[in-house]
């Protein structure tokens, strides 16, 4: 799954998490979020949050931002 961008007007990273079936994503992370589904936006651009191992199958994915700022515009899946 792929998500954006902070804010054109945030003046530092923003934190974020990602949960895969109420889970640290592990494996599954992707390249801009680590196996505990840590991860910064600090430009806008989009960023690859998951990266599904394995045979894919339907999960619930949660996308916290832990401060404010962050501004979504678009998710893809696929």
């Amino acid at each position: 799954m792929n998500a954006p961008t902070s804010s054109p007007s945030a003046c530092a990273p923003i934190p974020l998490r990602v949960l895969l079936d109420d889970e640290a994503p592990g494996p599954s992370h992707g390249v801009d979020v680590d196996e505990d589904g840590d991860g910064l936006l600090r430009e806008g651009r989009l960023y690859q949050l998951v990266r599904q191992d394995g045979e894919v199958r339907e999960r619930a994915m949660e996308l916290t931002f832990l401060e404010p700022g962050a501004e979504a515009y678009v998710f893809t899946f696929g």
